[in-house]
């Protein structure tokens, strides 16, 4: 018997149980999105108006991705429904590039996979949380990817933005723009002359010498050099320096304080002499006390971040909401809780986590929950976890997974199908199965993947049991107990393999 006949007989027209993976399901992105919703949604999502930050650890396939995706999706409908107080949404959750550079900045030892991530610190996250804000910005006011909705807004609302905020929204772009699409300078100067920000007085001391130098060599020429003396020529070149030493004081103070920005910003390269050519568009007045990120300190990412959230206030964003997820994935940690740990850790400060207008839904993996139990109270007094609407563990209970499972067989309900809102997982089973022991095996299987992943392997092989002229159209009570015990049995050594 074919599964497809199955499904059919049921009144399905695809496999519910088919995908494992949030990322990739199509029938949860299309369905589900908004209709089925983990019992901690509530606090899990909070309030967009006044958005709190959120610290839940999963296990592997308890719906962390699932999470992420369904607040962006509510997020993005509360944006549609107030264009003057948005939410800007960061998706902080691809972490291989950055830690890929980072790496590359240390040397001997310290490269190796088990040492790299201890060196990585707060201000590395904020860089990492700036670029990505700020590269998000910059595409959509240049219109480089437009297929990026979360962030767009009325363009004309820059016109908005005082010479004040738009010189910050440029510094921050010379600091953090980071682009495969466009060469660094070009994408710059085209934000430039988006924002209509004219940099013509910054190239006053460079016109000024170089007019005085034409107007000396002209000069020279015009009354003969055939006479000169040794010390006129001696007294014309040290005239010449003078001429050019503000520039040239100016350009050797700016190539420094980038040289020291790139080697501060070390989750992606920056190449100190184009930073000085975009630095030098500024005034000195315009620089001057600006905050930069030349020391391997956080006081100027907080100050750069508050000029990044006042720019969006004027954009129509009232505050940020940064989903923090996938930190098991990349792979110099490849799952190691160690690992994980020392990437995570320097995030709980609870000034950082706290900080007004900002608004953090950390997704976190289970395997660390161990090393925070053994923390001092010198870690908890500086996280403040207690005040994070702490969730230690996404757990399912078996009533979930079998709303869980009804909702996805309903979505996947053939079109025209009158009897949509009552097919039940339960129709799949003969009458020796109760509904009562479906939520109880659920419940044994704690997640939504395995319980995806369970139902799945029990389709295909109830359907290997029979012909296609001798169709059984339900599960019988010793099929269902045979399969679920292979399959715990398998999980387990899994599990176990994976320690």
């Amino acid at each position: 018997m074919k599964l497809q006949q199955f499904l059919e007989h049921h009144g399905l027209q695809e496999n519910p149980f088919a995908e494992e993976d949030a990322q990739s399901d199509h029938i949860f992105q299309r369905f589900c999105l908004s209709a089925t919703h983990h019992p901690a949604w509530d606090k899990i999502y909070g309030n967009p108006e006044h958005p709190s930050t959120s610290v839940v650890f999963g296990e592997k396939g308890a719906g962390k991705t699932a999470l992420r995706l369904q607040i962006v999706e509510e997020l993005q409908k509360w944006n549609e429904e107030h264009p003057e107080e948005k939410v800007f949404i960061l998706e902080y959750d691809n972490f291989n590039p950055y830690l890929d550079t980072f790496r590359d900045r240390l040397h001997g030892r310290n490269r190796r996979p088990e040492r790299v991530i201890s060196y990585w610190r707060l201000w590395d996250h904020m860089d990492g949380i700036l670029s990505i804000g700020v590269n998000h910005l910059l595409n959509t006011i240049t219109g480089t990817q437009s297929s990026d909705v979360k962030q767009t807004f009325d363009q004309e609302k820059l016109s908005r933005l005082s010479r004040l905020e738009r010189r910050d929204l440029l510094l921050l772009a010379s600091f953090y723009n980071h682009s495969h699409d466009q060469p660094y300078k070009t994408r710059w100067h085209q934000l430039r002359k988006q924002l209509k920000f004219s940099c013509w007085k910054s190239s006053l001391d460079w016109v000024i010498a170089t007019i005085l130098t034409i107007a000396t060599v002209v000069g020279l020429f015009w009354y003969g050099v055939q006479d000169l003396t040794y010390w006129y020529w001696v007294g014309l070149g040290t005239m010449l320096f003078i001429f050019w030493l503000p520039w040239i004081l100016r350009q050797t103070g700016l190539w420094w304080r980038c040289w020291q920005i790139s080697r501060q910003i070390r989750i992606f390269d920056h190449s100190p002499n184009l930073l000085r050519k975009v630095l030098s568009c500024f005034t000195r007045d315009e620089i001057q006390g600006q905050p930069m990120p030349h020391k391997d300190r956080s006081d100027d990412r907080y100050e750069l971040l508050r000029k990044f959230q006042n720019i969006l206030k004027t954009l129509g964003f009232k505050s940020i909401v940064i989903l923090v997820d996938r930190m098991d994935e990349p792979h110099l940690i490849n799952g190691n809780a160690e690992r994980i740990r020392d990437l995570l850790w320097p995030m709980f400060d609870n000034k950082f986590l706290k900080h007004p207008g900002l608004g953090f839904k950390m997704l976190l993996p289970a395997e660390v929950v161990y090393y925070l139990n053994r923390e001092k109270d010198e870690f908890y007094e500086r996280s403040r976890l207690d005040k994070q609407n702490l969730i230690m563990s996404l757990e399912w209970t078996g009533e979930s997974l079998f709303d869980v499972a009804n909702d996805r067989i309903r979505a996947c309900a053939s079109s025209g199908n009158e009897l949509v809102s009552t097919l039940s997982i339960s129709d799949w089973f003969k009458e020796d199965v109760s509904r009562e022991e479906l939520i109880r095996l659920f419940a044994q299987l704690r997640v939504p993947r395995h319980l995806f992943k369970f139902l799945h392997r029990l389709l295909v092989e109830h359907c290997q049991r029979y012909t296609d002229d001798s169709p059984d159209w339900k599960i019988n009570h010793e099929e269902l107990n045979t399969s679920f015990m292979l399959y715990q049995r398998e999980q387990k050594s899994v599990e176990a393999s994976s320690r």
